[in-house]
């Protein structure tokens, strides 16, 4: 049998198929995909659920001339492979190699970068006015999932395009699910058109779009079809794709949570590759937030959790399973999320509002309206901060630092381990009468023995972990342990102090009055970046006290870090031990 995916380079070879072959370029496809992330890892079940979707478009339409946007991008596996870089596949998420989402400038047919979800009607509907403006005859074509569709800003989207008469065409990949189930009102409506009972007016006919579907998104005679009417069809358009995630593996199609990004599993059974030793390791940052919520929830009933779409991620789940009543997945919607809490705490509840860092970026002025102006005790608690890994740029939470530190009234928290993070959340749900966010890692942290009793936390106080008589080094979060691995590896290790300074904000001045005053030169060290976070806080300390004491800021360097394994990019940005030992050993 001929394999039609060898020969196809970019979408002009698909093109030249006849029609009646794209079933098995599309079996093809699904097995190349597998193959890779079988042993590379990355995102599965979107990719395998677009792949009739993806072929019919690129067979239909003329991209990149017309214009192809995935929303969000781990949907795109499938276009990556058919647009030049099947050669490549291998090294997608790998340090060097290409991105898991669509990049401008990884190919023409990446016409936008989507890292984060629900942009793509918004960036389509500017590109297709652009076009009018021009006097170009281009499609644009927005392919948004059905969690994605739910936010604010998707919405902000289709209202502007209705009442526009730009060519562009929205397709709804309806699976019912983002990384977790999709939740709220559009998606029960959106369950009752496919099943036919949806009784009220057309939501997207009433915003001025030309609406078709429900369609089978796996047949790919019928997508095609559509697709080459549409094409005829002037004005926003609207087609509505039934499709699988996880679509033609069976434990994906069975598991979707699980196989979003499985991690290593065996390519023909589809069976999980068990991590070895998992039992002797610490536990994830994200599972000690979710049993201590538990715990802390089940003793004060005011304590309520919220997190946009991310219960899996997050481990809000173990509160959702056990506390139904109190914990919310308020989907893809990080602005409500943010008020929302807010306005629970005005009733006297004390709200968890747990996003990772990178998505709370989307939340900004509610921040500072809605929680920190009115002095609002929201607790934040943002996961996945610093760098993450294979996601790359769209995903580090390097910025947090940075752009929280200004906000008045808001006190920031790093823990430095576990026992630190449940201290933390014990300490802000005894009241402190103001926010708080606590910024902790993606991944594992460093102790085995972490359920241990609560103990309350001075707010504002720092501690020093080792005493030295040279060179003072001030971590914040998860980046003492880096720096104690690092002294360990100095020759004059003796010469060195250590302070884990836990508050960004407020800072413990009088411990930094005692390190201005015993050394002469202090290093700063953050998983963040190093323009206006920890160390901007330190030089701005020193500044307005006068102390002249040589000071070396280590963070995140002024550039958008790209994907790799954390080990791989704490290396390149010189934040891992031996780096570390290297800077400590100029001043020793």
């Amino acid at each position: 049998m001929n394999s039609f995916l060898n020969s196809i380079n970019s979408p002009k070879e698909l093109r030249l198929l006849k029609q009646k072959d794209l079933e098995q370029l599309a079996q093809e496809l699904r097995a190349f995909i597998i193959n890779i992330v079988a042993t590379k890892q990355g995102h599965l079940g979107a990719s395998l659920g677009v792949v009739e979707l993806t072929i019919a478009l690129h067979y239909v339409f003329n991209t990149p001339e017309d214009q192809l946007i995935w929303d969000v991008g781990h949907q795109a596996y499938g276009h990556k492979i058919l647009t030049g870089r099947k050669d490549v596949f291998d090294s997608n998420r790998q340090f060097g190699g290409i991105s898991g989402f669509p990049k401008r400038d990884e190919s023409a047919y990446d016409t936008f970068g989507v890292g984060h979800a629900s942009t793509s009607i918004s960036a389509a509907l500017g590109m297709a006015i652009a076009s009018q403006l021009k006097g170009e005859d281009k499609h644009h074509i927005a392919v948004i999932g059905d969690a994605s569709i739910a936010s604010g800003m998707a919405f902000e989207g289709l209202n502007h395009a209705g009442v526009t008469d730009a060519n562009l065409l929205v397709i709804l990949n309806d699976n019912a699910i983002g990384i977790d189930p999709s939740v709220g009102a559009l998606k029960m409506y959106l369950t009752n058109v496919k099943k036919g009972t949806q009784k009220q007016d057309n939501i997207f006919e009433a915003l001025n779009f030309d609406y078709s579907g429900p369609i089978n998104g796996h047949d790919i005679d019928a997508v095609i079809t559509e697709l080459k009417r549409l094409k005829t069809v002037k004005g926003p358009k609207f087609l509505h794709v039934i499709t699988t995630k996880g679509k033609g593996l069976k434990q994906a199609e069975e598991d979707q949570v699980k196989y979003h990004a499985p991690g290593k599993f065996d390519a023909i059974t589809g069976e999980l590759i068990a991590k070895s030793g998992a039992s002797q390791q610490p536990p994830k940052y994200q599972d000690v937030f979710g049993h201590t919520i538990v715990e802390l929830a089940e003793k004060n009933k005011n304590i309520v959790g919220i997190t946009p779409a991310m219960p899996t991620g997050s481990s809000l789940k173990y509160m959702m399973d056990k506390i139904p009543n109190r914990a919310f997945d308020v989907g893809i919607a990080e602005q409500h999320a943010v008020t929302l809490a807010a306005g629970m705490a005005t009733q006297g509840l004390i709200p968890f509002c747990n996003i990772y860092s990178t998505f709370l970026q989307r939340a900004y002025d509610q921040i500072i309206h809605d929680v920190a102006l009115q002095k609002l005790p929201v607790i934040f608690c943002l996961d996945r901060a610093g760098l993450v890994g294979e996601d790359g740029a769209t995903h580090h939470g390097v910025f947090d630092l940075s752009y929280l530190r200004c906000i008045p009234n808001l006190i920031i928290f790093a823990p430095r381990n576990e026992v630190e993070l449940r201290n933390i959340m014990y300490t802000a749900q005894l009241g402190l009468g103001q926010p708080i966010a606590i910024r902790y890692p993606r991944g594992r942290g460093v102790t085995m023995d972490w359920k241990q009793p609560f103990k309350s936390i001075e707010i504002g106080k720092g501690t020093q972990l080792k005493k030295g008589h040279k060179l003072a080094v001030l971590s914040i979060g998860n980046m003492a342990q880096n720096v104690s691995d690092a002294i360990a590896l100095c020759d004059n290790k003796e010469a060195v102090s250590h302070y884990d300074m836990r508050f960004v904000k407020p800072l413990d001045t009088d411990l930094l009055h005692a390190i201005f005053k015993s050394y002469k030169t202090i290093l700063t060290i953050e998983d963040a970046s190093v323009i206006g976070g920890f160390g901007s806080a330190i030089l701005e300390f020193a500044a307005a006290n006068h102390y002249n004491n040589s000071i070396k800021t280590l963070g995140i360097p002024d550039v958008f870090i790209e994907h790799g394994s954390v080990d791989e990019l704490q290396k390149s940005v010189g934040l891992d031990a031996e780096s570390l030992k290297t800077q400590f050993n100029l001043f020793l």
